[in-house]
């Protein structure tokens, strides 16, 4: 199987604004109600877009709805006042096919508010499927439908009020081609054999759990690795519930409360007075200093902890250890991942699909680590390679593919 040969390179014509101009901003239930009964009287699946402002709030909502529909046009719609009336627009769109970009970034925020797809098309996700080297929304619109799309807001603070015209004329355009996108991307997929493998990919998504907060997500504190006390990990993990917390409260982004690395100075130093916290970098600065007692209680929680209640120094795995340390600690399976990983690869290149849209690593890791017996027949391999892949979520087109190379790597040479 091989991807298409790339066209010519053209210079891409810019797309500066949507062809219908920038839709009004809707922020009434009335106009929320009058924009359901146009897109329910469109045609075809729908492009979403979502705008969050990841970096400066606390949480993931969606603080921009960007919606279009042939038939219907584009819309604009702030859900911050009207998150209590968006009924009218879910009967009109959640019965629909939806066509996004990276849907698992903004599926959680809109279903927040009541809004899910019937169908999904995750034009990303295809492009990956399809072999794209780059799958960015502007890259694939200007490979694909030739048009340069202007990107420059989307990390911005998207709970501003009123929006900048410029960001409103970005956010328009992210849905102005997105459903030519779809069907160009939908095409390469048929010419490829490869509808079905994307259709259960979306599925995949559409479905899916919302995903529990990590354990121990206190140990992702950039610069904890140079800490070497666990009563210095324990001021860590104190510092960081409690800028979690604050965080939480005010729906402002932690790191805008108090950065990493003022948690690993605090750890590092242990003040015992609130002068000697707000000696430290940052503690001293206007923002941090109304919190002052707030993190100085932190500071002594962890100094007041027995020490059977320290965190050890390094996290308890849940599944295999780390892949560097499988040489020392099981030799063949290490051996096993090395072959599994070749197969993949192989396979990766065979079919034009990245390996890790093959299969997670970390489904493959486990598998080769303890998930299978050492010793079986080749006639039993490939059913129980076919059981683990399932358990571990694999879709039907990534078992189809992946168990007889599998097989082949783990099982045609001894460990």
């Amino acid at each position: 199987m091989s991807v298409p040969d790339e066209p010519e390179a053209t210079a891409a014509v810019p797309l500066l604004a949507p062809v219908d101009g920038v839709p009004p901003v809707l922020d009434s239930a009335s106009d929320v109600a009058a924009a359901a009964r146009r897109l329910a009287a469109g045609t075809g699946p729908l492009a979403v877009d979502a705008e969050r402002a990841s970096g400066f709030r606390y949480s993931n909502r969606a603080y921009l709805i960007q919606l279009r529909r042939e038939g219907a046009g584009s819309f604009l719609i702030d859900p911050i006042p009207v998150d209590g009336d968006l009924a009218p627009l879910a009967d009109a769109i959640n019965g629909l096919e939806w066509v996004l970009h990276s849907a698992d970034q903004d599926l959680p925020g809109l279903a927040e508010l009541g809004l899910y797809p019937a169908e999904l098309f995750d034009t990303e996700l295809g492009g990956r499927l399809a072999g794209y080297e780059r799958v960015g929304l502007a890259a694939m619109v200007e490979k694909l439908l030739g048009r340069e799309l202007k990107k420059g807001h989307g990390a911005a603070d998207w709970s501003t009020r009123p929006l900048p015209d410029d960001w409103l004329n970005y956010a328009a355009l992210d849905v102005e081609l997105l459903l030519e996108l779809r069907a160009a991307v939908a095409a390469d997929l048929s010419d490829q054999g490869k509808s079905e493998w994307a259709a259960q990919e979306f599925e995949h998504v559409r479905t899916a759990e919302p995903s529990g907060p990590k354990a121990d997500r206190w140990r992702r504190t950039s610069g904890i690795h140079t800490l070497r006390r666990t009563r210095q990990l324990a001021t860590v993990r104190e510092l960081w519930t409690t800028r979690d917390r604050l965080a939480r409260l005010r729906d402002v982004a932690p790191a805008r409360i108090l950065p990493d690395s003022a948690i690993v100075a605090a750890a590092t130093s242990e003040p015992k007075s609130i002068a000697a916290l707000r000696a430290l970098p940052i503690f001293g600065g206007p923002r941090q200093r109304r919190y002052s007692r707030e993190w100085l209680g932190a500071v002594e929680r962890a100094r007041a902890l027995p020490d059977n209640e320290l965190p050890p120094l390094t996290q308890p795995f849940d599944g295999p250890p780390p892949v560097n340390r499988w040489e020392r600690r099981d030799p063949a399976a290490a051996a096993r991942l090395q072959r599994a990983r070749a197969a993949m690869s192989e396979l990766s290149t065979e079919v034009s699909v990245p390996v890790e849209n093959l299969l997670t690593p970390d489904l493959l890791r486990r598998m080769c680590w303890d998930g299978l017996p050492k010793s079986v027949t080749n006639g039993e391999a490939p059913a129980l390679i076919e059981d683990y892949l399932a358990a571990g979520g694999a879709r039907p087109w990534q078992r189809a593919l992946a168990v007889p190379r599998l097989t082949a790597a783990l099982y045609s040479a001894e460990d």
